[in-house]
């Protein structure tokens, strides 16, 4: 028989015991959440990735704080939280890098495809169709036209292999059936200067980066790539109304977390999400960048991961068949 006092004593260590995982399973979030933007500070996706992570913030009653690491057409970002602890403390805001990484990237230190998990969809950003403001052509069916006559003799600029206005050129030049002389930079800056400048020809980019030039005059437009004209660029024809169906492409945003991050968690910041979404200031400032938040009923997890990965099998063949490699 057990003493009275060492009776007591084992009870009360059965309670700690049995206290310990209500301790342990503290209501998520209860400190500042780290949001990994893998560009540099200032660019679109820094942007929009700031605009999110203040109002899920405000949802969640934690901070959301954004840190940059960029590199690697954003590899380097991506790289740490697939790595990191799957407990909803370390997201990811990416963009369709994350279709294009699987195939541009041979050899990473991660699983670029299986080491996350999808949060929700974000934002469609549109691009525009752009050339020098004295390029021999007034609207699409003359670019398509003059594009096709010339080849290789037209320069086409991007902001890198694997950047979003390499991508569309890669499916500009598919939907012609025509080659152009690639001339990659390092950023869009650099490349929107040559365009300005008359350095080089064309471009494909984001409205984001595209807008202002376009309302300036400094560059010329010919189409927006989706399938409604934007409230930005309302005069701006679709590339469909202009005579090139098929030839849509934009630049998407999406939330992701580690691994085995557990479903409660990713449901949570899903719902801080969807509350941002919803959110008129969130709508308004992205308007001024020249896009709009998905559809609330397009944010889930499940149509997140299912695009993703149709994304994913549309990119892949472009890139190979480019042969324009990333490592």
């Amino acid at each position: 028989m057990i003493p009275l006092g060492k009776r007591a004593l084992l009870g009360a260590a059965a309670g700690l015991v049995l206290a310990a995982p209500a301790v342990a399973q503290a209501p998520f979030p209860s400190r500042p959440i780290s949001m990994m933007i893998p560009f540099a500070a200032g660019g679109p996706t820094d942007t929009v990735g700031r605009l999110i992570a203040q109002a899920m913030g405000a949802e969640l009653g934690q901070p959301m704080v954004v840190e940059n690491v960029g590199g690697a057409g954003g590899t380097l970002g991506a790289q740490r939280i697939a790595q990191a602890r799957p407990d909803g403390y370390a997201i990811l805001l990416h963009h369709i890098g994350m279709s294009t990484i699987p195939t541009l990237y041979r050899r990473l230190a991660y699983d670029p495809v299986n080491g996350f998990e999808t949060i929700g969809l974000v934002t469609e950003v549109p691009m525009t169709l752009v050339a020098r403001r004295n390029f021999p052509a007034s609207n699409l069916q003359e670019l398509v036209a003059f594009a096709r006559r010339e080849r290789e003799k037209i320069n086409y600029a991007n902001a890198g292999i694997g950047a979003a206005s390499h991508l569309c050129g890669l499916l500009f030049q598919k939907a012609l059936d025509t080659p152009f002389t690639t001339v990659p930079y390092r950023g869009t800056g650099p490349a929107m200067n040559d365009l300005v400048a008359g350095t080089v020809d064309l471009m494909c980019d984001q409205t984001t980066n595209t807008t202002e030039q376009i309302r300036a005059g400094t560059i010329r437009a010919f189409a927006v790539t989706t399938p409604q004209r934007v409230a930005s660029l309302p005069d701006l024809p679709t590339a469909a109304e202009g005579g090139l169906p098929g030839f849509e492409v934009s630049v998407w945003h999406g939330l992701y977390a580690p691994r085995n991050t557990p479903r409660p968690v990713i449901e949570r910041l899903n719902r801080a999400l969807v509350t941002a979404l919803r959110d008129e200031t969130i709508a308004r400032r992205f308007a001024d960048l020249g896009t709009a938040p998905v559809p609330v009923e397009r944010a889930t997890p499940e149509i997140h991961r299912t695009f993703w990965q149709q994304d994913i099998a549309k990119w892949r063949p472009l890139i190979q068949a480019a042969g324009q490699y990333a490592d």
